[in-house]
């Protein structure tokens, strides 16, 4: 049986959009610390091959553990794939006033609104926020 290793991006600054995405899930913003940083650097890797990559993880180990890579080119059309992120269901307020208060959130750290989607889907509301990360990655907040 297989399990979830990573959910990897291709990122133009992987440390900046690491730093973005743990924003997003309350994680720490990591940087190459020792002693894995002088391991990487001892085994050949240079300051500048760091800089290409970085993380997002889960000091619990209970959400999701994000890595960025560098990308080869800007990105270029829509993703063929997308987190949904999901608003705290402890809180004050209604699902909207939640949402609209975790959407101002994620765009103080730097997302930017598509749109609000807020229609049925058959017997279901379906009531979301399309946003884009700092580098244009969709991703919705349900």
């Amino acid at each position: 049986m297989a399990t979830l290793g990573n959910i990897t991006f291709y990122a133009d600054d992987p440390r900046a959009l690491a730093h973005f995405w743990s924003g997003v899930f309350g994680y720490p913003a990591l940087e190459w610390e020792e002693p894995m940083k002088s391991e990487l650097l001892a085994a050949g890797l240079t300051e500048a091959d760091l800089a290409t990559r970085a993380l997002a993880e889960d000091p619990e180990g209970i959400g999701p553990r994000l890595f960025f890579h560098h990308a080869d080119g800007p990105k270029r059309g829509r993703n063929r794939l997308h987190l949904d992120v999901s608003v705290a269901r402890d809180g004050d307020g209604d699902h909207r006033s939640r949402l609209e208060t975790e959407k101002d959130r994620l765009v103080a750290l730097g997302a930017t609104v598509v749109r609000l989607v807020d229609q049925q889907w058959g017997p279901w509301p379906d009531l979301y926020y399309q946003l884009r990360d700092p580098e244009g990655n969709e991703f919705c907040l349900q």
